[in-house]
């Protein structure tokens, strides 16, 4: 489009190329924050199935029932929602555990330090959390999906290209 007026031209010129550039680094910007925090899911996983008689002492002393079993699900779901959020595997269907994961955990393990809303009048109490960084990461993923660097999106490109019976 044509703009009467070569200011406003070279502005518009301007921001389509700053939109352009933007839009081109949606994908690495989603595959890094995929590849950091579900990494640290993975090892956070991890040990937690390694430390089960730990995690399930502390799941105790939050009073969440069947301990064990919760341990377990925790562990299995961090592990393996970990491995398709890091290689953008079913990311989005892997972000619904991880994200209801997380909300728990902050509703039970940090609810002391988000209660009564706290957060609405001083955000850092609810950031500072632990859970909070990989809830927003599960979030955008199920929002936006993994990114044109993932193997969803690879998956997607070739079934586009098989032909259609």
């Amino acid at each position: 489009m044509r703009h009467a007026s070569p200011t406003l031209h070279a502005i518009a010129r301007i921001y389509g190329f700053i939109i352009k550039v933007g839009s081109n680094l949606q994908s690495l910007f989603l595959l890094y924050m995929r590849l950091t925090w579900g990494l640290i899911l993975i090892v956070s996983g991890i040990g937690k199935l390694h430390a089960i008689e730990k995690t399930a002492a502390y799941f105790t002393t939050l009073h969440i029932s069947h301990p064990y079993f919760n341990a377990y699900l925790v562990g299995w779901v961090e592990f393996l929602g970990g491995i398709c959020l890091t290689i953008g595997f079913a990311s989005r269907l892997a972000a619904i555990p991880l994200i209801f994961l997380l909300v728990t955990a902050l509703g039970t393990a940090h609810a002391g330090n988000i209660s009564h809303f706290r957060f609405l009048f001083d955000p850092l109490t609810l950031v500072n959390q632990t859970p909070y960084p990989f809830l927003i990461t599960c979030l955008m993923v199920f929002v936006f999906g993994p990114g044109r660097l993932s193997i969803d999106a690879w998956l997607k490109r070739w079934s586009e290209k098989r032909p259609k019976y």
